[in-house]
């Protein structure tokens, strides 16, 4: 039961810099998290918050469902789009995911040489 005791004794009189050693590991922690995940994540919020602004008539773009069209009506809420000749769809402007030009580049297939 004393070396119990000695134990205790022996850590609570190395002090407050004991104490903050042992949170060290966790901040360092938190500053790789930020830079690598939340920083990067944020900057393409506000790119894509930015490109929502900016949306204009006649831009081809991509609903988050994955429908391409064409804008040809804009209010500060919603988005017309035209999918098809003479079928148009109302959408909320932030159902949009992207341009239609950015989702064609990574969907295209590349040739095999078989």
């Amino acid at each position: 039961m004393t070396g119990v005791a000695w134990a205790a004794d022996a850590t609570a009189a190395a002090g407050p810099l004991a104490n903050i050693a042992q949170f060290v590991p966790l901040v360092l922690i938190f500053i790789v998290f930020y830079f690598l995940l939340i920083r990067p994540q944020q900057k393409k919020a506000k790119e894509h918050q930015v490109y929502l602004t900016n949306l204009k008539k006649g831009d081809k773009v991509v609903t988050g469902g994955g429908i391409h069209g064409q804008i040809v009506g804009l209010t500060e809420t919603v988005v017309t789009l035209e999918i098809a000749e003479n079928v148009r769809i109302k959408i909320n402007r932030g159902a949009i995911a992207g341009s239609a030009a950015d989702a064609e580049k990574q969907q295209t297939p590349t040739k095999s040489g078989g």
